[in-house]
């Protein structure tokens, strides 16, 4: 195991780029990196699977976008969470928490409890 970095399981990382916008605007490589620092550097993001991601939900108006200037004066396009994607990163973190809760005890049974 190790201090690899983790893959993402399936279908959490809107839940993840949402968290990430909801504190404050970023680029697109910004979403990444505050990804990867809010880990601990323990997950790593693909930037083929974090553009798409950020696009969909564009798309789906959770998150709105912008032009303006990177930190290296590069036009760079950032993201904001929009009222809808508020909504959406709740509910989100409720069914991942109680998915989380069930996997968990699941986990912990003992043969005894089968």
């Amino acid at each position: 195991m190790g201090n690899k970095p983790l893959d993402l399981l399936q279908g959490t990382l809107d839940m993840l780029i949402l968290k990430a916008v909801s504190l404050g605007p970023l680029h697109g490589y910004g979403v990444l990196l505050r990804i990867q620092q809010i880990s601990g550097q323990q997950l790593e993001i693909q930037q083929g699977s974090l553009y798409p991601a950020l696009y969909r939900l564009e798309h789906q108006g959770a998150i709105a976008s912008e032009w303006g200037e990177s930190e290296n004066n590069r036009r760079a396009k950032y993201y904001e969470l929009t009222t809808s994607g508020r909504a959406m990163l709740r509910s989100e973190t409720a069914k991942w928490n109680r998915m989380s809760a069930i996997i968990g005890g699941i986990l912990q049974a003992a043969p005894e409890e089968v």
